[in-house]
């Protein structure tokens, strides 16, 4: 996200460090800074020097120098780390189902298979499949692909957005992909965090585009992956598919989120950033009951 482009926008980038793109405003200013220049207040964070004149303000005596296991983790704070645990969460669970006798009734249980959501088609409600299916996956590739991608996209886009935007960007995205497949794929049953992958994806395209970054080449890379989401490709013995429908579905909710992110970005659109992805989220739970409207 480094291309020559982006110096026609030197507000995404922090003000303390130019090279380093962030999202994130200081509250008070209103200037972009990096992870390394925030501090978190009660009302949000706020940058280097509006935190020394409010503290000359109040009359608050300096904060002594932090120890230096703090200082390490402060300067440290632009890690993906919310992309390590999702790694990291994924892998265990794969573990897991590789241990004979469990695994599959492991992969059963949090698989997506849309029946389950519907008490009158099968007698049992488990919404949790819409989440869960993000932590299982048909074998090694298919570990390995999805999480190489998410290392590669969270390390960008969690930087930039901050954790928690993230994190609500990558469960937003594969809830339009388990809600695609319910729409969709209603009899199939689905595993992998792809609908999340692929909303990564949308969403970097869209604020690669609104700070005027070179997108040609994560274009390419969505193009080539989306061919491939329509070949007739059964992964591993369990006889779960890969779904395009999860795929189609989490490009296009990651791309409104990053549309979200990009358009209310100031601290005066908080709110409205916040109205705007709760509403998203009740309108992919409404979309639910359309398969009870088309087969009930």
């Amino acid at each position: 996200m480094s291309a020559p482009e982006t110096s026609r926008n030197p507000d995404n980038f922090c003000y303390r460090h130019p090279d380093r793109q962030s999202f994130v405003l200081c509250q008070r200013c209103l200037r972009t800074i990096c992870p390394e220049c925030q501090t978190q207040m009660p009302v949000g964070v706020i940058c280097p020097e509006c935190l020394r004149d409010q503290q000359k303000a109040s009359g608050a005596p300096r904060p002594r120098r932090a120890p230096r296991i703090l200082r390490a983790v402060r300067s440290g704070d632009s890690r993906p780390l919310v992309t390590y645990a999702i790694i990291a969460l994924t892998a265990f669970v794969f573990v897991v189902t590789l241990i004979p006798g469990v695994g599959i009734v492991v992969q059963q249980s949090l698989a997506m298979y849309a029946p389950y959501l519907y008490p009158e088609f099968t007698g049992t409600f488990q919404p949790w499949r819409l989440f869960t299916v993000l932590l299982v996956h048909s074998g090694f590739w298919h570990l390995g692909l999805n999480m190489l991608a998410l290392w590669m996209l969270g390390s960008s886009l969690e930087p930039m957005l901050g954790r928690l935007r993230f994190l609500w960007l990558y469960l937003l995205s594969g809830l339009g992909g388990s809600v695609a497949v319910a729409l969709l794929g209603f009899g199939t049953p689905v595993v992998g965090a792809s609908g999340a992958i692929f909303g990564l994806f949308g969403a970097l395209l869209v604020i690669g585009r609104h700070i005027g970054a070179n997108i040609t080449g994560i274009a390419v890379v969505l193009g080539i992956n989306l061919v491939i989401s329509f070949l007739p490709l059964i992964t591993g013995a369990s006889g779960f598919q890969v779904s395009w429908q999860a795929h189609i579905g989490g490009l296009i909710v990651g791309a409104l989120v990053g549309t979200i992110y990009a358009r209310t970005r100031a601290i005066r659109k908080k709110r409205l950033q916040v109205g705007l992805l709760v509403g998203t989220t009740v309108v992919l739970v409404a979309l639910l009951g359309v398969p009870m409207a088309i087969y009930g």
